[in-house]
């Protein structure tokens, strides 16, 4: 795995862990709020990344010969 996969699954871990967080021990409001302004965006902005990281079957050989240049 590479290094953009990493990082991504962890803040992914973490983003989940505190959405369950804020859902089952029922804390302050403004902590609530914090945690849906913080949280939620991260845990979508990492679950793309970590999609977009994983190359299909046949981009593989393409990604080898020439490095990103975006869509």
């Amino acid at each position: 795995m590479n290094k953009l996969s990493i990082t991504s699954s962890i803040v992914f871990v973490i983003s989940i862990m505190g959405i369950i967080y804020a859902l089952l021990f029922n804390p302050m409001d403004w902590i609530v709020y914090g945690i849906s302004i913080v949280f939620i965006p991260l845990a979508v902005l990492s679950f793309g990344l970590i999609i977009m990281a994983k190359p299909k079957k046949e981009e593989e050989e393409d990604r080898r010969k020439e490095p990103f240049i975006g869509y």
